[in-house]
């Protein structure tokens, strides 16, 4: 059974906001200011591998259709060939390859589907609201996260909704350059 695996790269504040700097928004960028290391390009490279497909939300759909489709290596090749998901109630088209579109009503049957199929996990990455969604009605089995050593003061935040609690158990840590990568379960037994 797929995996629904929430991966972001995260400032120590929580914000999620452009990490790669494709949104134009003025503290964007922050993630290629700091060493990811080899740790990092690997655990990367192996969470990819191990996925069959990616759900986004528009925007990062967007700036990840603009970016990926012109690369061409063993990582590029995998993410331009994969499923991808897009959760948006305004397009009509995505034109990524392999790219489907869902609409919001219909988010959590298909995660649900997803979830039951056979295969990899299933990568969500930026996202904020769908990230969010995916939290509040339990769909998510796994965060991983790559915390980079930056206060942004403001920004799109991870985990930035009105709903329920979530209680989380630590099931990795690790350094990676000057990062550090958290892998957290949702504690579904805890109360």
């Amino acid at each position: 059974m797929a995996k629904i695996v929430v991966s972001q790269f995260v400032s120590v504040d929580g914000v999620i906001e452009d990490p790669g700097g494709s949104e134009k928004w003025d503290r964007g960028g922050w993630a290629f200011k700091f060493e990811r290391g080899p740790e990092g390009d690997k655990f990367k490279f192996d969470e990819l591998m191990a996925s069959d497909a990616l759900l986004l939300g528009r925007v990062t759909y967007d700036g990840f259709a603009e970016a990926w489709p012109s690369r061409t290596d063993e990582f590029a090749d995998k993410f331009n060939g994969m499923r991808k998901y897009v959760v948006s109630r305004s397009m009509d088209d995505a034109e990524w390859t392999n790219s489907v579109i869902v609409r919001p009503d219909d988010l959590v049957d298909t995660v649900t589907r997803l979830r039951q199929e056979p295969g990899g996990d299933v990568l969500v990455n930026g996202s904020a609201q769908l990230v969010e969604a995916l939290r509040a009605n339990d769909l998510v089995d796994e965060y991983r996260l790559m915390v980079f050593p930056t206060v942004l003061g403001a920004g799109k935040r991870m985990f930035a909704g009105d709903s329920d609690v979530s209680t989380l158990r630590l099931v990795d840590s690790k350094p990676a350059g000057e990062c550090l990568i958290l892998t957290y379960e949702p504690a579904r037994d805890a109360a």
